[in-house]
């Protein structure tokens, strides 16, 4: 009998293979899921808390169902190890979705992308990452970028409300946390494991919180059709996730980091897609300056880990 987790080629505990060319690949993978996630969000009538919470809920059991058919066990140290990121995960997921009930898309959005700023700073200071003068100029200009894409448009997406944006901001905290964490305990347990107690433990976090919000014993059951919806988070956001989860181990953080960046650009420009958003020139320009930038970023780290590839 199978015990434990099992381990995928890269996946695993104990000599890392150098995968940084396939990391790069999966992390923007994983930006181009999480960007058509807030569009699905953007057409999904629930509230925020009860989206997070069966979101949760069923990928637990989708995950569950896969990781114990195919023979593998979860022991004690990966629920050990999960924890703490379940918990940090499962409160951002809660705190965002909240958010955009009580601010503007813009307002949550700009707060969001501060999060690459914790990033690159715990970077330097925990893990040694070389940032640099250029990484930080290439990082300003891609935000203001951003800023550019949020603010640019012709709505009134700028309005101001206090409690939404203190909610987006701590979401930023537990969002950057997540990142960390989950880079903290990758090398000892395999993404697959990992992404499935995350969400069983994080549903077990977040369900005080949805009650509370739905003001019932348990949020309401999703109908047939919003299961749908939620399906399709599982498949395209939180796929989102499983990448960035696996990339972890091959990217640095601040390059993960300065991705994210990308998000707010790629949702406004699925917006414009598939919902009829207006797209302002100005946020046409800030969109070509946010993706600039961030390509001098990927190609600059993908030469730095060929110079320091031996041979």
């Amino acid at each position: 009998m199978p015990t434990g987790s099992s381990q995928m080629p890269g996946d695993a505990p104990g000599g890392v293979r150098d995968r940084s060319g396939l990391g790069r690949l999966s992390a923007t993978g994983a930006i181009l899921c999480w960007s058509g996630g807030n569009v699905i969000v953007a057409q999904f009538e629930m509230p925020g808390m009860s989206i997070a919470f069966w979101r949760l809920v069923l990928g637990a059991l989708v995950y569950g169902a896969v990781l114990y058919g195919s023979g593998r066990r979860i022991s004690r140290t990966d629920v050990h190890l999960a924890l703490p990121v379940a918990v940090a995960f499962a409160l951002e997921l809660g705190l965002f979705f909240t958010s955009l009930h009580h601010t503007s898309v813009a307002n949550a959005t700009i707060i969001g992308s501060l999060q690459t700023i914790v990033l690159l700073a715990v970077a330097a200071r925990r893990y040694r990452e070389r940032i640099g003068w250029w990484l930080v100029g290439v990082g300003t200009v891609a935000m203001g970028g951003v800023v550019v894409v949020v603010l640019g448009g012709d709505g009134d997406g700028g309005g101001l409300n206090l409690r939404g944006d203190l909610l987006a901001a701590v979401a930023m905290v537990f969002f950057s946390a997540y990142f960390v964490l989950v880079k903290e305990v990758r090398s000892r347990i395999d993404t697959f494991t990992l992404q499935t107690v995350t969400m069983a433990i994080g549903a077990f976090v977040l369900l005080p919180f949805a009650a509370l919000d739905a003001g019932q014993a348990l949020p309401a059951f999703p109908t047939w059709s919003q299961w749908g919806w939620l399906a399709l988070l599982l498949a395209i956001p939180g796929t989102g996730h499983f990448l960035m989860n696996w990339a972890h181990l091959h990217v640095t953080l601040s390059l993960a980091g300065l991705l994210t960046l990308a998000i707010p650009v790629l949702s406004t420009f699925g917006a414009w897609l598939l919902l009829d958003q207006l797209l302002s020139t100005a946020q046409a320009v800030g969109m070509v300056v946010v993706l600039a930038s961030l390509v001098l970023v990927v190609r600059r780290d993908a030469r730095l880990g060929e110079a320091a590839s031996p041979g």
